[in-house]
């Protein structure tokens, strides 16, 4: 069967799906946080349920990528177990239970002239979400969106249609038996691409857009854009051992930052090793043993003979996979430099036992996420506290690193008088 609806007017499902999310987003503006909460809670409840039928869609999203050749680190973020779809309900009663941002009072100011002035937090409305492979967006942006009093229109990759569909069909049963409007959360019902067009030029309807995805999604949505966006670009992540590292901490961070999960965006993708660490050649067998392919510079290509050479291009490669650019660096300076003309600006750590080189790392990397002493897979909304993550933003403006609720609010300036009127 084919399961894409076809639509000969992009631009008229968009807009009429948009009209519907506005109306069922004044609908969630108007609920209590305690009431979104059990409204989460039983779209939770749904998801476990329909466990079976699920995972039965996911399985078919599986053996369709691996018939069209999707590489294990992409299938990997595209599959589904008990154990990982179990993780998805219980991420969505995690969100369901954190405190709202909604209604939080920013600032609050007494004029001389008696106004009471006050910035507080809000919806930004509908959110379009255009994301690829991994189904657990589904059900994350759709809880976050929800718990933060937005209405979401939902846009999946091909590789996980099925699974998107099940998922989004279990949790829109959930909240409709809690009272909430359908039209709060809807997944595009075609992968034409056209429709995703329509959704970058929906200005007016859509508030705002989040693309999770690659660099080709990513660019395209930039480049076409009508509707504000809040990007996520490559996660071109550098762990840096410095030369005071400790070699049990950097060894096992190497490899975990690496090789825990390979197709995430907080994933190493370039190891930095200082000159002056003394078990450089221990620390990339460890992770060439652990089933990683090493591209190496000319010194790192000394370390171990399996080491193969690294061209340009690897430098500013996100693999998603087990492959690793590996470069020995002259100090905090040097690795200092690399970073600045590589990252992405997503996660950057450093490996040290030296206080003043920690400080300098944490102050002069630009990155949404810096660390020190930890692998770089703990960049995650879920890791951060926040529940469950809408993406990591790399850019400056409205919300950088983990974005949650936080993120998916805006505010207003309310001001009370008693009658003033301004000479």
């Amino acid at each position: 069967m084919d399961i894409a609806v076809n639509t000969t007017n992009p631009e008229t499902l968009v807009a009429d799906l948009a009209r519907e999310g506005r109306k069922a987003q004044a609908v969630l503006s108007r609920m209590s946080d305690a009431d979104r909460a059990s409204a989460l809670h039983s779209a939770a409840a749904a998801l476990r349920e329909d466990r079976k039928t699920i995972l039965a869609a996911n399985a078919d999203d599986i053996a369709a990528g691996e018939a069209s050749g999707l590489t294990g680190a992409m299938l990997d973020r595209l599959r589904l177990d008990t154990d990982r779809l179990a993780a998805i309900a219980d991420a969505v009663d995690s969100v369901a239970d954190l405190p709202t941002p909604v209604g939080q009072v920013i600032s609050r100011d007494e004029r001389p002239n008696g106004l009471v002035i006050e910035r507080v937090r809000i919806p930004i409305g509908l959110i379009g979400i255009i994301y690829e492979s991994r189904p657990n967006v589904t059900a994350d942006a759709a809880a976050l969106c929800l718990k933060s009093g937005n209405a979401a229109l939902l846009r999946g990759g091909s590789e996980a249609v099925r699974s998107n569909r099940a998922i989004e069909a279990a949790f829109a049963r959930g909240l409709e038996s809690a009272g909430v409007p359908a039209a709060a959360i809807q997944l595009m019902p075609t992968q034409d691409r056209a429709a995703v067009g329509a959704m970058l030029k929906a200005a007016g309807l859509i508030d705002m857009i989040v693309p999770r995805g690659g660099k080709g999604l990513v660019a395209r949505v930039q480049a076409d854009a009508r509707v504000p966006v809040l990007a996520h670009l490559d996660g071109i992540c550098h762990t840096y051992v410095h030369s005071a590292a400790d070699p049990v901490k950097a060894r096992a961070l190497a490899v975990n930052a690496k090789m825990r999960r390979t197709g995430i965006c907080g994933a190493m993708e370039t190891l930095l090793i200082d000159t002056a660490f003394p078990e450089a050649a221990e620390l990339v067998a460890d992770v060439i043993d652990a089933g990683c392919e090493v591209r190496g510079d000319e010194r790192a290509q000394k370390l171990d003979s399996r080491i193969k050479p690294a061209t340009d291009e690897d430098w500013d490669t996100e693999y998603l996979d087990a492959i690793l650019s590996v470069a020995m660096v002259d100090g905090i300076d040097e690795a200092l430099a690399h970073i600045s003309a590589h990252s992405s600006g997503h996660t950057d750590v450093i490996v040290t036992e030296d206080a003043g080189a920690e400080d300098r790392f944490l102050k002069e990397v630009d990155s949404a996420i810096v660390m020190t002493n930890a692998s770089s897979q703990f960049a995650d909304g879920g890791e951060f506290g926040l529940g469950a993550e809408i993406g990591i933003a790399t850019g400056r403006l409205h919300a950088r690193g983990p974005v949650a609720l936080e993120g998916l609010t805006t505010y207003k300036w309310l001001v009370r008088g008693t009658g003033q009127t301004r000479p």
